[in-house]
């Protein structure tokens, strides 16, 4: 399962990450913004050849972001194994939990 599937999986399962979908959903909806807010300003800062917003967009969304930390954390899972659950590459699960 990959992907949405492996989200509703994760947040329905409370041995997976040990939180129940409520926190999961209080959790995503405190740090979400905050993670946006420094992501634009991240964009800022440096110097760029393109406009802010102008490439590729993320294709790993903030939620699975949070899941694959948790998931990696509670279980000490390899990237490997987190990134066929999700259905990305192992690079984008290193930059996601780095």
């Amino acid at each position: 399962m990959t992907g949405a599937g492996a989200r509703e999986l994760i947040v329905a399962e409370y041995r997976v990450t040990g939180l129940s979908p409520d926190v999961i959903a209080e959790l995503i909806a405190e740090v979400e913004p905050l993670w946006h807010e420094q992501h634009q300003v991240r964009l800022t800062v440096r110097t760029r050849r393109r406009a802010v917003g102008a490439g590729a967009t993320h294709k790993f969304a903030f939620v699975d972001r949070l899941l694959a930390t948790l998931v990696s954390v509670r279980h000490g899972t390899t990237y490997d194994e987190l990134a066929c659950w999700f259905g990305v590459d192992r690079s984008t699960i290193t930059r996601a939990i780095g």
